[in-house]
This record gives structure tokens, sequence and C-alpha cells, in this order.
């Protein structure tokens, strides 16, 4: 069981790297600059440890709510730390609830069984 996180953990972590590779890669093109290997592996491990240290914290708040599932609040609860992160985190929930809102909620099964009635 150990090997089967263990792979999936190497796994993560490389795609990781290779996702902080492209990006220093297209950041670099845009400023004329360039990342050392040592420094995307640098920013891809910190990226993966703030990851790490973002999961435990929303499981945290999610079991504090008496909740199995995180849901949109405890990412606004972990944004909270970053403003720029927390507007956008906002503009994106509201984003999604007004798509919401436009489709319009589904009937339930109760309610859809009495209207055929």
């Amino acid at each position: 069981m150990s090997d089967d996180k263990d792979e999936t953990q190497q796994r993560l972590k490389a795609a990781i790297h290779f996702t902080v590779g492209r990006l220093c890669q297209m950041t670099g093109k845009d400023n004329r600059r360039g990342f050392s290997r040592q420094a995307v592996a640098a920013i891809a491990e910190t990226a993966f440890r703030q990851c790490d240290v973002f999961a435990k914290d929303l499981e945290a708040f999610a079991r504090h709510a008496k909740r199995s599932t995180v849901n949109s609040e405890d990412v606004k609860l972990i944004a909270r730390r970053s403003t720029a992160l927390s507007i956008h985190i906002q503009k994106k929930t509201e984003e999604l609830n007004q798509g919401k809102k436009s489709t319009g909620k589904r009937k339930s099964r109760d309610t859809e069984e009495e209207s055929k009635e």
C-alpha cells in the first residue's frame, strides 16, 4: 500500500516539476530571463510542499465543519492569507454561482413524480 502512495507522490512531484518548468520557460521568454535547473527544482518543491499544506488544511476545515467533502468555503479560508488570491477565488465563486442560477435548479425525483400525477 505504501508503494502505491509513494509512486503516486512521485508522479505528482514529476507533474508539478514539469508544469513549473513550462511556466518558467514562458515567463522567461516574456521577460527575456532564464531559470536555472536548480531554480526550477526549488520552485517545484516549494509548490509541492505548499499544495500538501493546503490539502491538509482543507481536510481539517471540512472535518471541523463536520463534513467529509471540501467545499468552496474551505478554499476561501485557505485563500484569506493572500489578498489577490482571495479576490480571484471570490470572483470565480460568484461566476460559478451565476452559472448555476442561469441554468435553474433541477427538480428532485419526488417533485417530478408529484407533477406527473
